[in-house]
């Protein structure tokens, strides 16, 4: 093997991670545990404001923060698979189905 040969193959194992399939679906899990964290963490922004104040109404403050933290995560992971599809979309293979609207269905053969 010629050293060219030897630094093509460590660049093609460097271009693809070992355990990519494994991050990007913790990547997807993430959004769900987000949510969940996010509106917890709001309640118990709730409660604390509830026990500082002694209003009831300000829980319902932590609440709302919560859900709308919530609202901004859920926001921001579409915008990031928006920006993967806008890129995948610039593939060659996938372009010319996109600008002449074809679309196989494949549960017909």
């Amino acid at each position: 093997m010629s050293s060219e040969e030897l630094n093509n193959k460590s660049t093609e194992d460097k271009i693809t991670p070992k355990h990519r399939d494994k991050v990007e679906a913790l990547d997807n899990l993430s959004l769900g545990i987000s949510i969940v964290v996010a509106i917890l963490l709001g309640i118990a922004l709730g409660f604390g404001l509830k026990a500082f104040t002694g209003y009831a109404w300000t829980l319902w403050i932590g609440v709302f923060w919560g859900i709308a933290a919530a609202v901004m995560n859920i926001y921001k992971s579409y915008k990031k698979a928006q920006k993967g599809y806008d890129e995948l979309l610039k593939d060659p293979k996938y372009k010319y189905a996109a600008e002449h609207g074809i679309n196989k269905n494949y549960d017909d053969d």
